[in-house]
């Protein structure tokens, strides 16, 4: 596949000399030390994470980066971009937030995750001090967060929602949380604005190959993920009732894959959809419906699992879940929820009935499954892939 043709640009990662790593060294520590050394060297990067994490510098002089998808329905696929599609979004992000050297950026998560590589890398560009949290336990990562006085947070919906299970202690000093990579449930918001009266929580939308889409402010309807982030514009096409297929043009877009292609990544005449489906309201809020590859047929219906997992993570005691589909002789497919977490038959009735009151009768599932655990990925997403193998082993 063809990616987007770009203008030269020389416009490289910059270290500013006042960023500086703060807090105990995180699993990070290696691979931030080596992107510290080659962003300070102005060389092409790239991170990769099997079988290991590793950051090491590309061949040639262009200024390039070589990141991951998160691979939460498939096998991840390596991506170049220039360095200018993200320095774009960092001096956006410094402008809207009025971010300054005093703020102090903390990560979850491995760098195997672009979100955490880009907080990381803007942490460098803007001369902003960065706690690595990775691989700490939640209750360790919320204590450093206050011990540190973290003032910007980047992070997924799965791990704000860990970490807001580990207590309930205060951060003052928080003010701006991003948080992407998934749907932003209410009960999350809203345990986060208690710890963090003072944050401002910005829920965004996009993806590896677009970075940001869309991103949250006060005046978000429920159930959107927010405007066009600056600079970007939103088109939906092919749509039926409404929902269509999202396509983009901004300075923000990846180059192309590195190996291969991938069926729903598509470019046409300077936009770029990755596959995912939703529409636009009259105030130019973006819903989303789901990823085109995830929509499911139950009884000649189009399903949305990321729908349905919405309502589940907004029930009390549900902090993860999964909806992923079976094959059905009837139905063609039918629906299969995972739950992290202890539960019986009565739970599951509860969750199935309160599905009935407010989805649509194909989207209803028809299991409701509990796990200690659910397998997540270095995103912070569940591994969709690998729950549909158990599922489909019997297990």
């Amino acid at each position: 596949m063809a990616g987007k043709e770009h203008p030269a640009t020389t416009r490289r990662f910059r270290l500013h000399p006042g960023f500086a790593p703060i807090g105990a060294p995180g699993a990070n520590a290696a691979a931030l030390a080596g992107l510290t050394a080659l962003i300070g060297a102005g060389r092409a990067i790239a991170i990769s994470a099997s079988p290991a994490l590793r950051v090491e510098a590309m061949p040639g002089d262009l200024p390039l980066i070589s990141c991951q998808t998160s691979g939460s329905t498939g096998a991840p696929k390596r991506i170049l971009r220039e360095h200018a599609s993200w320095t774009r979004s960092f001096d956006a992000n410094g402008r809207a937030f009025g971010l300054t050297p005093a703020d102090r950026y903390a990560i979850l998560g491995s760098l195997a995750s672009s979100l955490c590589t880009y907080a990381a890398i803007e942490a460098m560009h803007l001369g902003v001090p960065l706690a690595d949290l990775s691989g700490a336990a939640p209750t360790a990562q919320l204590r450093a967060l206050g011990d540190l006085g973290i003032s910007v947070l980047y992070c997924s919906p799965a791990q704000l929602r860990l970490l807001l299970r580990a207590g309930a202690t205060p951060l003052p000093a928080l003010r701006h949380v991003l948080c992407g990579g998934g749907k932003l449930d209410t009960p999350t918001r809203q345990a986060l604005a208690a710890q963090a009266p003072a944050a401002t929580i910005r829920e965004f939308y996009g993806a590896a190959e677009t970075s940001f889409i869309a991103i949250s402010d006060a005046d978000t309807p429920e159930g959107a993920v927010g405007r066009a982030y600056p600079g970007v514009e939103i088109q939906i096409r092919n749509a039926t009732s409404g929902i269509g297929e999202i396509w983009v043009r901004s300075p923000y877009l990846f180059l192309r894959y590195a190996e291969g292609a991938a069926p729903d990544t598509r470019w046409q005449d300077g936009f770029l959809t990755v596959g995912e489906l939703g529409r636009l309201d009259a105030q130019g809020h973006l819903h989303l419906a789901g990823r085109a590859g995830r929509m499911v047929t139950v009884a000649d219906q189009n399903v949305f699992p990321e729908a349905i997992e919405q309502h589940l993570l907004s029930l009390p005691g549900i902090r993860q879940c999964a909806v992923l589909p079976l094959p059905d002789p009837l139905r063609g497919q039918h629906l299969v929820a995972v739950i992290e977490g202890a539960g019986d038959e009565a739970r599951a009735q509860i969750i199935r009935q309160s599905c009935r009151a407010r989805l649509r009768a194909a989207s209803v599932p028809r299991r409701v499954i509990f796990q200690p655990e659910l397998p997540m990925l270095a995103s912070g997403k569940p591994d969709l892939a690998l729950l549909a193998a158990t599922l489909g082993s019997g297990a």
